[in-house]
């Protein structure tokens, strides 16, 4: 049995927003984060929130990079 599958071609072109957005998504999970962070009084749940928010900005660090990158490629 033969397949025809062809991979998709590589549509770059809207990476920037895309990348954008998720930065924009990522700032508002963590300042939603944040307003959680002052409503606890679990040091658990603090210390929790607090390595979430600190993965959430070497995660936008790593977008903002590609979002560099993204716009050397296309420049």
């Amino acid at each position: 049995m033969t397949y025809n599958n062809k991979p998709n071609p590589d549509d770059r072109s809207d990476n920037v927003e895309k990348l954008q957005a998720m930065i924009t998504n990522t700032i508002e999970n963590m300042e939603a984060a944040e307003e959680s962070l002052a409503l606890t009084d679990s040091e658990t749940q603090k210390q929790q929130i607090q390595a979430k928010n600190e993965r959430r900005r070497e995660s936008i660090d790593s977008f903002r990079s590609e979002i560099k990158d993204e716009a050397n490629n296309q420049g």
